[in-house]
Parts: C-alpha cells; sequence; structure tokens
C-alpha cells in the first residue's frame, strides 16, 4: 500500500463531518445508473494506463491544521467608485451596460435638469461680466496713464489725475470679483457635469477606467440629487470578506495567507492574505469580521462569488490529523463537479468504474486533500483517470438503434 505524504506547506481541512453514500434503490433508473459507471474491459484498462491503489489516511505530520469557512468576494472599495446624480432631474440616455470596460472621462450617463440650466446660466453670465469688466479696466489703464501724462506736462489739475487713478483702482477690483465669480460658475457647472452640454443637459463622466459593475439608472427615470446610478470597479483586485467564530478570532491576524476555493473553479486553491481586521466581534453573532486581498489580474473571479476559506487553526497540542490525500492527476471535472472513480475489479482483469463525487480540501504540489466522498480503503484510479473519464462519456450517449 503506498503511504501519500503531503509537504509542510499544505494544508489539511478540519471537516466536521461527511455521510457516506447512499445505496441506490431497487427502483433507481437503470440509465441514471449508467451514467455513474462503467465496465471496463482488461484490454481496455490496459490500453489507458488505468491503475488503482487503495485510498489511505495519511498522517499529516507537520501540517498547519485548517478549518473550512463561508466567505464572498467583493469588490475593492479602494478601487470602487458609486456614481450618483449630482442634481435632481430626468435621465435622459445611459450608454452604458454591466460588465462593459470604461476609460476615464467617458460619458457615462446623461441627464436633463433645472440646475444644469441656471449654472449654464451663470457661467454665460460670468463670462460676458469679466469680458466687460475686462474691457473697462483696460480703459481705466489708459485713462490714467494719459492723465499721468498731462499732469507732467502741467495741462490738468491733479484732482484730475487722481480721479483717473481712483477709477483705475475701482475698474481692476470690479475685473478681480468678475474673475471669481467666473471661477465659481465654472467649478459649479463643471461639478455638475453641464460644462461644455446642451441648454439644460449635464453628463456623468467615468472618473476612472474600470468595468461597469451594477446599472442602476433608467432612461426617463425622476431621480433626486445623490440618486445612484452606476457602480464602477477595477477587477484586477477584489476583497475576500469572511467572519470567524469567537474561537478562532486568534487566527486572523494581519499578513496571514489564506488559502480558499470557489465554486466556479473547484479544482483550484486560491489565495488571499489579510490586509484587515474587525477591532472587536459582532454582538449578535459573536463572529470577527476580517478582510483579504485577492490578486485578480486575469479577471476569472467575480465579485459576489461565495467562497470557502482555509482558515488556520490555533495550535492546541492536539496529535497530527489523518486525511485521505491523493494525487491530482486522480480528480476530474465530470458534469462541473470533483470526480474520482473508484474501481470494483473482477476476476477477468477487468473492473467495473464507479464514478464518485468529491469534496477537496488543500492542495500541495500535486497532491490534494479528499474532505468526503471516498473512504480510506477504497480503490481509486490514480492514473488513467482521464480514459476511465472518457469511457464514462462514451457509455453513457444514447445507442443508436438500427
Amino acid at each position: 500500500m503506498t503511504r501519500h505524504r503531503i509537504s509542510a506547506a499544505g494544508l489539511v481541512v478540519l471537516t466536521l463531518g461527511c455521510s457516506g453514500t447512499e445505496k441506490s434503490g431497487a427502483g433507481e433508473d437503470s440509465a441514471a445508473m449508467e451514467a455513474d459507471a462503467v465496465m471496463l474491459s482488461a484490454a481496455q484498462i490496459q490500453h489507458g494506463g488505468i491503475r488503482w491503489a487503495p485510498a489511505v489516511s495519511a498522517l499529516a505530520s507537520g501540517v498547519t491544521a485548517a478549518v473550512a469557512l463561508p466567505g464572498q468576494l467583493v469588490p475593492d472599495e479602494d478601487r470602487t467608485v458609486r456614481l450618483g446624480a449630482p442634481a435632481q432631474g430626468r435621465v435622459l440616455a445611459v450608454r452604458v451596460n454591466p460588465g462593459e470596460r470604461v476609460s476615464a472621462g467617458r460619458i457615462l450617463v446623461t441627464l436633463q435638469s433645472p440646475d444644469a440650466g441656471m449654472a449654464q446660466s451663470d457661467l454665460a453670465k460670468a463670462t460676458a461680466a469679466v469680458t466687460s469688466q475686462r474691457a473697462q479696466a483696460t480703459y481705466a489703464r489708459s485713462a490714467r496713464e494719459r492723465a499721468e501724462r498731462l499732469l507732467t506736462l502741467k495741462a490738468i489739475p491733479r484732482q484730475d489725475f487722481e480721479k483717473a487713478v481712483a477709477e483705475d483702482e475701482l475698474a481692476r477690483s470690479e475685473l478681480s470679483q468678475a474673475e471669481a465669480e467666473l471661477d465659481r460658475a465654472q467649478s459649479t457647472a463643471r461639478a455638475l457635469g453641464a460644462g461644455g452640454q446642451p441648454a439644460g443637459q449635464l453628463a456623468i463622466r467615468a472618473p476612472a477606467a474600470g468595468v461597469v459593475l451594477e446599472r442602476l439608472a433608467v432612461p426617463g427615470a425622476v431621480v433626486d440629487a445623490g440618486a445612484p446610478l452606476l457602480v464602477i470597479t477595477d477587477p484586477g483586485t477584489l476583497w475576500l470578506s469572511i467572519n470567524a467564530p469567537e474561537a478562532l478570532a486568534g487566527a486572523l491576524r494581519l499578513g496571514t495567507v489564506l488559502r480558499f476555493v470557489v465554486p466556479a473553479f473547484p479544482a483550484d486553491t486560491l489565495s488571499a492574505r489579510i490586509t484587515a481586521v474587525g477591532a472587536g466581534l459582532d454582538a449578535t453573532t459573536r463572529t470577527l469580521a476580517a478582510r483579504a486581498t485577492v490578486a485578480n489580474r486575469n479577471g476569472r473571479l467575480k465579485p459576489a462569488m461565495l467562497a470557502t476559506v482555509l482558515l488556520p487553526a490555533l495550535a492546541d497540542g492536539r496529535s497530527a490529523a489523518k486525511v485521505i490525500v491523493l494525487p491530482d492527476s486522480a480528480v476530474q471535472m465530470v458534469g462541473g463537479a470533483p470526480t474520482v472513480f473508484v474501481a470494483m475489479p473482477d476476476d477477468k482483469g477487468g473492473a467495473h468504474m464507479m464514478a464518485r463525487r468529491v469534496a477537496l480540501g488543500a492542495r500541495s504540489e500535486n497532491q490534494v486533500v479528499v474532505s468526503g466522498g471516498i473512504s480510506a480503503g477504497d480503490l481509486v484510479v490514480v492514473a488513467g483517470a482521464f480514459a476511465v473519464k472518457a469511457e464514462l462519456k462514451k457509455a453513457s450517449m444514447p445507442k443508436m438503434e438500427m
């Protein structure tokens, strides 16, 4: 009997229990049974290079124990923008859809708003006022310079010169006020998104590049100021949110690397690093919240995905756990679920192959912990599992009648 080992870097899942496989009843449909089993001859076994070995409970000495906790992937709030209506108005158009990638500065939503009309009007008035005051200031400056020359020639009394100086100072002061008002009007129009838009309209632009996560705006709807319209996030980084029971609170430490799996990719064990731990327990659930950062550069993980988190357990002096460890090659995906094949050899060199869905735990190098679905002593196919899968698929195909 081969003894399977797992490296010290691996994780072992401490399961609370797993139910055994119930035997099929006599009235069970035979076609359904055929989809989970196939009979292989000695020639097929030899041609496919199929080998099996008893599933053994390997002693996981030196392995960090872990417990499985539910978790959820959520958007990285540091890279997420929630856009709301800057003013009351009616939605004219929504130019993006969920899942669409947008660039910074792109127009996303257009609104018709009285506030936008007022902002545009104020901006036009402020622009005209600056133009007028600038002309008056130029004239007053010229009049002052002319009065100064005439005073030097003693062609005008000093009183006229002083009057020209006062008018120049007043014109410059009024120009400064007009320019300040123009800055305010431009800032207001820019904040509303009304600058450069048709009369009474404002445009909401993407403040940063990302992917549209939620679209809440509906064309034709009247919205209040602050009403949520869109959510844009950078999916390159996600947060893994978990809530650990009080007994495991001590295992949540900043910098700890967690392992987790998601239903969409059950054969892959992913990693995340804890970046935030709650200051206290939730008074109702008696759990401690923590957050881990997940790198998602290829974008295959999605926000709101559920996860099974393998949380390192605290050392308590107990003996090392015994777990079933199989080579990676023994696990195949059948019907979207991780599956192994249990062999029931006959006296002719052939074998009856039964498909068993299994629950996977931690991975280490080329081995994987199986936390449910098989028992120690079951003859599991450890080589040629893909060939068994192909034969199973072939056997489940409907036979053509002649």
